[in-house]
């Protein structure tokens, strides 16, 4: 009886109307989570039996997720590291960069607050601790509450490179976990300051102009605002041609690709 269960199982794996769900995981940035996130919703709508994961824990768990081939994307909003080039090397992991859409890091603090432009040096020295009132810097009477990204974070990594040029942050900063935390905090506290991606700027918190200028999708496409950057998908190899990694890693490229990325508020790379 067991031999004969067997058997009937092994006969319906290999009918031919049977077919196998193909899976991709993909793992990495709360940034880019957005669009990755939107490009699964499309490409599971449009091919039946896909099944695609997203997690968005931040870019450098991608980068080990893609090193130690737990997923077959890993989203970043920065560029790998070399000591994360050579780990996946080690691991016969050979990194392709797909560079999909801009981004902004964008300097936000609550509506309420009459500041609208900082400099670099301002939002470097709030960061530092040496700016500890808003009245300092012509704001109102009150404490600024720094609030940063984690460190394992692509936004932390971009910010801490062109604001911070590599100083450490104060003591007393609070960091979070995402992209949504930090809007939240800032949403809610009239004293707070933070950064986030340009997808992630809404009415409930005001994005400041930094050394006079606004981030935009215009100013962030022509490199005029200062602290823009590249979201990038990564893969192991470049992918094979016509394989779903392939598809999923190139929509960007597409008029459908280019939509969606704009209507997530970033900036995208084609231009029809």
């Amino acid at each position: 009886m067991r031999r004969l269960v067997c058997s009937l199982l092994l006969a319906a794996l290999a009918a031919p109307g049977l077919v196998r769900a193909e899976t991709l995981q993909i793992e990495g940035s709360t940034t880019v989570g957005p669009i990755a996130d939107a490009f699964a919703e499309y490409f599971m709508r449009t091919n039946p039996g896909l099944e695609i994961t997203v997690k968005k824990t931040g870019s450098g768990d991608g980068a080990a997720a893609l090193i130690d081939s737990r997923c077959d994307i890993a989203t970043m909003s920065r560029f790998m590291k070399d000591k994360e080039f050579k780990a996946a090397i080690d691991h016969n992991v050979f990194p392709v960069a797909h560079a999909i859409a801009m981004d902004g890091v964008c300097i936000i603090v609550h509506p309420s607050n009459p500041i609208t432009a900082l400099t670099s040096a301002q939002v470097h020295d709030i960061y530092t601790g040496k700016i500890k009132n808003w009245k300092e810097i012509g704001g109102p009477d009150a404490e600024i509450i720094m609030i940063s990204r984690d460190t394992s974070s692509g936004t932390y990594e971009t910010f801490h490179e062109k604001i911070m040029k590599g100083a450490e942050l104060a003591k007393n900063v609070e960091y979070v976990n995402s992209n949504p935390q930090a809007h939240a905090r800032v949403k809610t506290t009239t004293g707070a300051i933070s950064y986030v991606g340009l997808g992630f700027v809404d009415a409930d918190v005001k994005a400041l102009k930094i050394d006079g200028i606004q981030p935009t999708k215009q100013t962030i496409s022509n490199g005029t605002y200062p602290v823009a950057r590249p979201l990038f998908m990564f893969t192991n190899g470049y992918p094979k041609l016509g394989s779903m990694v392939f598809k999923f890693c190139t929509f960007y490229l597409s008029e459908k690709g280019q939509e969606i990325i704009e209507a997530k508020g970033f900036v995208p790379v084609t231009n029809y």
